[in-house]
């Protein structure tokens, strides 16, 4: 079966939604299941150079700056010439503001099939925006999420199950993988780490573009550990407009000296080598790629039990799992690592196969073909069935 499939991605920045969008784009284009084409409503951000190599050139914008005013209406005509000129079968959108202009141009151009996608659970939408996004479920053929926490999210929001496809996030092993020959040295001094003997150092990879990834806690449990295991320092990876702020919060709380800022993470494979333990502290996700990413890496994780953290994590196997919010906890888990080299080793270890055996690129490329398979088979045969009545 040959088809034409859009990808809507909301933007090129370094975010998971983003890049897993773009993961998938060129896993699809590369096994050629089918013809691949991007669009984007922002086009600005780090992986733009990425996303023009898999649609090999530039790629259409269509920018927002409302739901609500003459320049969303003007972007949607152009978005629904578009599918029709390009004779799109599929549309596939990524996130919140992709479901819902990318819904509603595939509706609008009666493009066969239409799929879109939630990666995050309750906790990161006003009521509003909720109200909308279910709008454009309500449009879509299928909604792909990307873990069972966010399968029973939508149910609760009046999704029909049959509608709901789960498809995890796929992680591909060479993203982790440093340049050969890298030692820990090199990767510290990449990041102008200090490099003193015995120091140990706990990662968290997350934007400082949205609350929820709660960096406070991070922060607050870091100052636990640090009284607990004095050689530890603590890595913040990630950009946006917080960082101010947790950069002064991390101050207030004595830990200045202790805390490191790298920015945008665009070389996690020698973040990783630099790491001895990975954290994640948000109040709300969806599938967390940072944990795929540690995991991979074969570093422990101590993350919050929020979205499908234990679809992932093993607790006790491949790392543990504690309250949204409690830093006490966290803060014991991460310094039980760290005091335990071989306990750390062996739930790092643990946790490269349960990526490798559950989460791997394949397994998500061929179940999203085969959603999309199925749905243009479908479509087919309703088309058939309604000529067949005609000629009757």
């Amino acid at each position: 079966m040959s088809f034409n499939v859009l990808q809507l991605v909301g933007s090129f920045h370094q975010g998971g939604s983003e890049r897993q969008a773009l993961q998938l784009a060129r896993l699809l284009a590369d096994e050629a299941r089918c013809r691949v084409h991007l669009a984007v409503l922002d086009p600005a951000g780090a992986l733009r150079a990425e996303a023009e190599a898999v649609a090999g050139g530039e790629i259409p914008a269509f920018p927002l700056t409302s739901f609500y005013d003459a320049n969303a209406a003007r972007q949607l005509r152009r978005f629904v010439r578009l599918l029709r000129e390009r004779e799109i079968d599929l549309v596939h959108t990524h996130d919140f503001y992709g479901n819902v202009f990318g819904m509603a141009g595939a509706a609008l151009a009666r493009t066969p099939a239409r799929v879109a996608s939630k990666r995050e659970t309750a906790g990161m939408r006003t009521r509003a925006q909720v109200a909308v996004q279910r709008g454009a479920f309500a449009l879509a053929d299928a909604v792909v999420a990307n873990s069972e926490a966010v399968r029973r999210d939508l149910e609760r929001g009046g999704v029909a199950p049959t509608k709901i496809v789960t498809v995890y996030n796929g992680l591909d092993p060479r993203r982790v993988a440093p340049p050969e020959g890298l030692t820990r040295e090199d990767a510290l001094a990449s990041f102008d780490l200090p490099r003193d003997e015995g120091l140990r150092f706990v990662t968290i990879v997350a934007n400082l573009r949205h609350e929820v990834k709660d960096h406070p806690t991070f922060l607050r449990a870091a100052r636990r550990v640090a009284e607990c295991v004095p050689s530890a320092r603590f890595v913040v990876a990630g950009e946006g407009g917080l960082l101010e702020e947790t950069r002064a919060l991390a101050a207030s709380l004595g830990l200045a000296e202790k805390v490191f800022f790298t920015g945008r993470c665009e070389r996690v494979a020698e973040l990783l080598l630099a790491s001895d333990v990975c954290a994640l502290s948000s109040r709300a996700e969806g599938f967390s790629n940072a944990i795929l990413e540690y995991m991979a890496a074969a570093r422990p994780v101590v993350a919050t039990d929020v979205g499908g953290a234990r679809e992932a994590i093993v607790e006790g196997e491949t790392g543990y799992v504690v309250a949204a919010g409690d830093d006490r906890a966290l803060a014991d888990r991460i310094s039980a690592l760290l005091e335990d080299d071989e306990l750390a080793r062996r739930l790092g270890e643990r946790g490269r196969q349960v990526v490798a055996e559950k989460f791997s690129c394949a397994a998500q490329v061929e179940r999203t073909g085969a959603l999309y398979e199925r749905l243009l088979a479908s479509r087919r045969r309703a088309a058939r069935g309604v000529l067949a009545e005609k000629l009757r």
